[in-house]
């Protein structure tokens, strides 16, 4: 499995607003600059965002967007699905119910489930704030005196 750079920057916009939220709307033209993204792409990943509800948007002079939420309330999974649409290292993993026809006598069906249950279990058991936390972890190290 392999997350696009949308789910990547999906991820990396919505920490970027919890690491820079002080109460106000940040314009997407600073996340631009900060992330090294361009501003079109943020737009198409942040609609996104947006229409899912993880971000609230103001237009104006003091526009742009902040998170909707808490940093806490939301997964890594939230986030990734959201620009990716289905996480599934496989097709067939897509479906709520399995929809292959060989499901029942598929060697491999076994190892795509347990790898498709881990990567659940770390994306919705990993906050953003545990992200943001990560963050602060790396930043309080990399203090030179």
């Amino acid at each position: 499995m392999k997350i696009s750079t949308k789910g990547r920057y999906a991820l990396r916009i919505m920490l970027d607003l919890a690491i820079h939220d002080k109460g106000e709307y940040i314009p997407i033209k600073e996340v631009s600059q900060r992330q090294g993204v361009s501003v079109k792409y943020i737009e198409q990943i942040i609609t996104l965002l947006s229409r899912a509800g993880y971000v609230k948007s103001i237009r104006g002079n003091h526009g742009g967007y902040r998170l909707s939420y808490l940093p806490k309330d939301y997964t890594v999974g939230m986030i990734l699905r959201c620009a990716e649409g289905s996480i599934a290292p496989v097709s067939c993993l897509d479906d709520e119910v399995n929809q292959c026809p060989r499901a029942e006598i598929c060697p491999t069906l076994s190892l795509w489930t347990r790898l498709n249950d881990a990567i659940n279990e770390i994306v919705d058991n990993t906050s953003l704030q545990d992200m943001l936390d990560e963050c602060q972890n790396i930043a309080s190290e990399n203090y030179i005196i």
